[in-house]
């Protein structure tokens, strides 16, 4: 891998980065690898050790590891390497994220003393080097299944009624003793019969598939897909509104985020429409016509606002995503699921039926690239290096939103440890500043920090922030949470001076 970056001269995302194992004794003893080999009751029936259906970061993982453990490894891929995330979720969306923070300091340059003058941006240029890039990644994939001697089948994967758990693509079948789905998920959009001409819209997968910057855009929804999407346009020059059932977006984080999230998405000019939903969409000559209906719950007796927003160029919902279960046939296998879809697992990422496991988005839980991966793994090495009790700790995991500016969090909120601890053992430390970049800028953005401790030892639990740095901020404070550093070892680190971070070690 480390030639590899050289050859690139290019950061690759960590969901390619591999650690390279040691196999052990045990492994070369039982684990014989074998290309093919014929099922005595299905002459025709391709067989390997692990068989991974899905080739995203979750799958690719755990057959790489597998295959570096000594397994006969396939994985099955429908569409591209890479899956949601390389394709159509963080490594595009952080290229374009990176594009409207150059827009940023644009506006910032004169207050630094730049006279940039006029500067013209290209969406056009802007997607061909982002296209060309993720093309890069998709080949780095292949080669790395084919360095890893792991056969990659193209196509749809389905179960078939054979005894043992077998799955047919393209007519052929193939079967292991171990099958892992991990086929992630997609998009939800809605149907016309729950609001007529949501087909018009489009969904963050369309929002990569736009040749132009749209003029005047309308978001749907309140989650942190809808808040990268609507920082993005917004701030690369699109007219934006955001349509949201309640009073704020990123309603599952601390309250803090949520409130302040909120302010700032205005703040930067987005049009907000709070206690709303789309009534129907029509396309017309101008563009599509968006009706909305706003009502607010606190108002038992107001009559509900209808009103629409005309000439919109593009309307993206953003309303969830959904498990790609569809057409697995895994109902006639015995493997449940939940009542929307999801495959429903242990902590050792066992399905109901036995020799069929599934990691990533398609479970519903901790739908993040680096959990899916981690999952992978872990199993892998349960399954192909004796190590019967590895599993993923799935508790304090850290995410970033790359809004604008970005948030970082990890660990419980505020309102969740109250719930699981009580109110009497639970302590908050918070504080909000501008950052020292926003001295002299005409543009102004908080940065607000929240520790949520427990205990009389103040135990740290949960840390939430917003602001400038705070996407690279994150992970070496997740390192200390994990390892159950309290408020004292906090304070008992030197502060780095000038600098946002400082401010969680001098919190009182």
């Amino acid at each position: 891998m480390a030639l590899l970056i050289r050859l690139t001269r290019t950061p690759v995302p960590c969901c390619l980065v591999s650690t390279q194992l040691r196999v052990s004794c045990f492994c070369r003893r039982t684990v014989t690898r074998r290309n093919m080999a014929s099922n005595p009751t299905a002459a025709d029936t391709t067989r390997f050790d692990f068989l991974v259906i899905g080739g995203g970061s979750g799958g690719l993982a755990g057959a790489r590891r597998a295959a570096e453990l000594g397994a006969s490894t396939a994985v099955i891929e429908s569409h591209k390497l890479g899956g949601t995330c390389v394709n159509v979720g963080c490594v595009p969306k952080k290229v374009m994220w990176n594009a409207a923070v150059h827009a940023e300091y644009l506006h910032d340059h004169s207050d630094y003393g730049f006279e940039a003058g006029k500067v013209s941006f290209s969406w056009e240029t802007l997607k061909a080097k982002r296209d060309a890039y993720v093309t890069h990644l998709n080949r780095i994939y292949r080669n790395n299944l084919d360095k890893a001697k792991i056969q990659t089948i193209q196509g749809r994967a389905r179960f078939t009624d054979d005894l043992e758990p077998t799955v047919e693509v393209n007519g052929k079948k193939y079967t292991a003793p171990h099958i892992l789905i991990s086929t992630g998920g997609q998009p939800t959009l809605l149907s016309e019969a729950e609001v007529p001409g949501a087909r018009l819209g489009i969904t963050s997968d369309g929002f990569f598939e736009l040749e132009t910057l749209p003029k005047r855009t309308v978001i749907v929804g309140a989650g942190y897909i809808a808040v990268e999407m609507a920082g993005i346009l917004s701030t690369l020059g699109s007219k934006t509104s955001l349509i949201i059932r309640q009073t704020g977006v990123l309603r599952n984080f601390d309250s803090m985020i949520s409130t302040n999230c909120t302010k700032e998405l205005q703040n930067s000019g987005i049009d907000m429409w709070k206690n709303s939903q789309v009534k129907s969409v029509r396309k017309t000559d101008q563009g599509l016509e968006v009706t909305v209906i706003t009502k607010d719950p606190e108002k038992k007796n107001e009559e509900e606002k209808i009103s629409t927003i005309q000439e919109v160029d593009c309307l993206l919902w953003a309303i969830g995503r959904q498990p790609n279960t569809s057409g697995l046939n895994i109902g006639e296998m015995g493997v449940e699921t939940d009542d929307k879809g999801h495959i429903i697992v242990d902590d050792f990422q066992n399905t109901s039926r036995p020799g069929i496991y599934a990691v990533g988005d398609v479970c519903g839980k901790a739908l993040l690239t680096p959990v899916a991966i981690a999952a992978g793994r872990k199993l892998a090495h349960r399954l192909f290096e004796g190590k019967k009790d590895s599993k993923l700790d799935y508790s304090t995991i850290p995410t970033v939103v790359f809004s604008h500016p970005p948030i970082g969090t990890v660990g419980l909120t505020e309102d969740e440890a109250i719930k699981s601890k009580g109110k009497e053992n639970v302590k908050v430390y918070r504080t909000s500043f501008t950052p020292m970049y926003h001295a002299i800028t005409s543009r102004k953005s908080q940065c607000i920090m929240k520790l949520v401790c427990v205990g009389k030892e103040e135990k740290v639990v949960g840390l939430h922030m917003q602001g400038l740095g705070c996407d690279e901020m994150l992970q070496g404070f997740a390192v200390a949470i994990k390892m159950g550093a309290t408020k004292a070892d906090f304070d008992k680190t030197i502060a780095i001076h000038p600098t946002s971070s400082e401010e969680f070690v001098t919190m009182r």
